[in-house]
């Protein structure tokens, strides 16, 4: 990939005409891949849970993603057009060697048949027009599979009601019955302030914005006149959610990875699109249009095509680690989707608009003082949200779910304590040590010299406070219960534990990964190294009378007897005092952690390649601590800072943080004045 520099990234992404010619240098590229009979895209031999032939099918409905918009807003109907309309021809034709083939219940090709509906609805004279009598009954016939077979109770139920739209726009035979059956079901998931999960007790992810809003805003635009009440509510959920994702996202137009699917790139501002399309009174056009166009720009940028032109699978670079059993060679295509403002015409006023910048509200510009450190709380989703104006940084403290799923690497997706759109997250690439597990933003444990470590996957009890401080309860062995406290912030957040455990173990607790250049340069120190501002650096090393053990290191057990001593906060006891920390600075920013409480050791843990969303090198500070069977206390203070490292001799400033635990409060303190009371959660 170095070295090679392909078109796309040098185009202005200004106007539709450059939008226009986006499409067409995402899709030229692909025409070389296209089977004999033109009915798949065979981009690759990357395996996925379902065949080759069907991974090739859905490679070529991906691209009418952005096909049919393109073709809406007057763009080119021969060269690549002609040859989808024979693969529509062949692939639907059961006498064809390239049919798609009869469906069964749940499977692949249902998802992919939603293009097919969206197409039908919004260019029927080009899908629909140019086939014979004998191709559009076999179309129809094998697109009317979908009212057959059931699909899983999430976003998949949109995929009917898009068939079903397509049919009913043209004026064919539908199920208007199982239309009107899956609207009211996708109801169901509605969580109220613009948000749903997708499906009931299903994650709230970027599938909220790229799948069921997307498809809601569709619906309302294509089918307002046939169900108009539907068509209204669709806009408004759609404008209240836009208010909180949009802090889901950075002023160079990237976003926040969190969650599966990242595979589909760019599809995080599809949404927008859709809004636009919709019509959705939200903000001023060109707010929308700055929230696509910057986000399409920051992609383009990125190493994420071959030196053909053609998508990879990955994220922020081709990468196989943190894909899902789904992605094939083509899903990435799904992307397209964001070029639906094409279908709008040049007098719209999304085109029309001047390109504005982030909102600060509903209908003013966001300026840089108005960006400072800005806090969200954003219940459904179980994420706190702050941006950080001055580095250009978004991160989302996370209090966890109650729930998982079986799809890849779902505790990295769903469960760290922070995600950000400067250092990623970073995925496990096997089980062996810390250096394989790439535990940043998480509390990794493993019983004492086993090596094997478990993290949070789902939890018992979760909340956010009023103040945005987050709470978990978890349980990585039935025999050890994990109470943990976030308290968020940029460029520093704290973490807190109760752990009560019947076996000993290894604690590993990780900050951001900072990704590795040949500038990085990094300093470790362990227990005692680096006293709070205004404390004896003797008492460090002094031993409590009451618990035999070390006055800051915050490990309260009574020898023997398993029960928990909590510390005096009137006499100072529990305060804790700043033990080992460890940093990593470069060019890219800055990563760094440090003990409050408990731990007794530091490590610059060098990542396995690959492991990171954003990034294919990086370095991880982290925390260590043994815990002996009992109960005990963890407490950390976490920099995360992008771009140029802070002025100053130390690598890792100062924050001012302490904790005190007390006896009927856990309290964190900055410079003096408590910030947080964790015993009133």
């Amino acid at each position: 990939m170095r070295g090679t520099r392909l078109p796309i990234a040098d185009n202005p992404l200004r106007t539709r005409g450059d939008l226009m010619r986006a499409f067409e240098q995402l899709s030229d590229p692909l025409r070389p891949y296209y089977s004999e009979g033109k009915a798949r895209l065979e981009l690759g031999v990357t395996g996925t849970s379902y065949s080759a032939e069907v991974a090739g099918m859905e490679g070529f409905s991906r691209v009418l993603w952005g096909m049919a918009p393109y073709l809406a807003g007057g763009g080119r109907a021969d060269g690549l057009w002609e040859d989808c309309l024979q693969g529509i021809a062949n692939g639907t034709d059961p006498s064809h060697p390239e049919y798609w083939g009869d469906v069964g219940d749940y499977d692949q090709r249902l998802v992919e048949m939603a293009a097919f509906g969206f197409a039908l609805a919004l260019v029927p004279e080009r899908i629909w027009e140019p086939l014979g009598e004998r191709e559009r009954r076999n179309l129809y016939e094998w697109l009317n599979q979908i009212n057959r077979h059931p699909v899983y109770d999430c976003n998949w139920l949109f995929f009917g009601v898009l068939v079903n739209m397509g049919f009913k726009r043209r004026g064919l035979p539908y199920d208007g019955e199982q239309l009107e059956q899956n609207l009211r079901r996708i109801d169901d998931f509605y969580l109220g302030g613009g948000w749903y999960s997708d499906g009931a007790g299903g994650h709230a992810d970027y599938y909220v914005p790229f799948a069921l809003h997307y498809y809601g805003l569709l619906y309302a635009k294509l089918m307002g006149a046939e169900d108009p009440e539907r068509a209204r509510t669709y806009r408004e959920r759609a404008a209240l959610f836009a208010g909180d994702f949009i802090r889901w996202f950075a002023a160079d137009g990237s976003s926040l990875p969190y969650g599966r699917s990242l595979a589909y790139r760019f599809s995080q501002s599809a949404f927008w699109s859709a809004l636009a399309f919709a019509d959705a009174d939200v903000w001023p056009p060109g707010v929308l249009k700055g929230l696509v166009l910057r986000g399409l720009r920051y992609w383009f940028r990125q190493p994420i095509f071959d030196r053909s032109g053609v998508l990879t699978i990955g994220y922020a670079y081709p990468n196989l680690v943190m894909a899902e059993q789904y992605n094939s060679p083509g899903s990435p295509y799904w992307a397209l989707k964001t070029l639906l403002p094409l279908a709008l015409p040049e007098d719209h006023p999304f085109w029309a608009a001047e390109e504005l910048p982030l909102p600060a509200s509903e209908t003013e510009p966001m300026s840089a003082a108005q960006l400072s450190v800005q806090m969200s709380v954003q219940r459904p989703p179980r994420l706190v949200l702050c941006r950080q104006a001055d580095r250009d940084h978004v991160a989302a403290f996370n209090a966890g779910h109650p729930s998982s799923n079986e799809h890849a690497h779902t505790s990295a997706k769903y469960e760290k304590f922070a995600y950000s759109t400067a250092f990623g997250f970073s995925v496990p690439k096997a089980e062996w040590g810390l250096a394989q597990g790439a535990f940043d933003s998480m509390l990794a444990l493993s019983e004492a010299g086993d090596n094997l470590y478990r993290v949070r996957r789902r939890n018992e009890e979760t909340s956010i406070g009023d103040d945005g401080t987050l709470y978990a309860r978890w349980k990585p062995w039935p025999d050890v219960e994990v109470r943990t406290w976030i308290v968020p912030g940029l460029p520093w957040h704290v973490r807190v534990h109760r752990i009560e455990t019947a076996r000993r173990l290894d604690a590993a607790e990780g900050g951001f990964a900072l990704g590795m250049r040949e500038d990085v340069r990094s300093e470790k120190s362990e227990e005692g190294a680096v006293p709070a501002r205004g404390t004896d650096a003797e008492s460090a090393g002094r031993t409590d009378a009451v618990s035999g053990a070390k006055a800051g290191t915050g490990t309260a057990t009574q020898p023997g007897a398993g029960k928990e001593a909590r510390f005096p906060a009137e006499a100072g006891m529990g305060a804790g005092t700043p033990t080992a920390h460890a940093v990593a600075s470069g060019s890219l920013g800055t990563s760094g952690i440090r003990g409050l409480f408990g731990y007794d050791g530091a490590e610059l843990v060098r990542a396995q390649p690959n492991t990171n969303v954003l990034h294919p090198r990086t370095v991880i500070p982290t925390l260590q601590a043994r815990l002996e069977p009992g109960i005990h206390w963890l407490a950390a203070e976490i920099f995360g800072l992008p771009g140029e490292a802070p002025s100053g001799e130390r690598l890792l400033p100062e924050s001012g943080y302490r904790v005190r635990i007390g006896e009927q409060d856990v309290l964190v303190e900055r410079e003096g004045v408590i910030v947080a009371n964790l015993g009133r959660i």
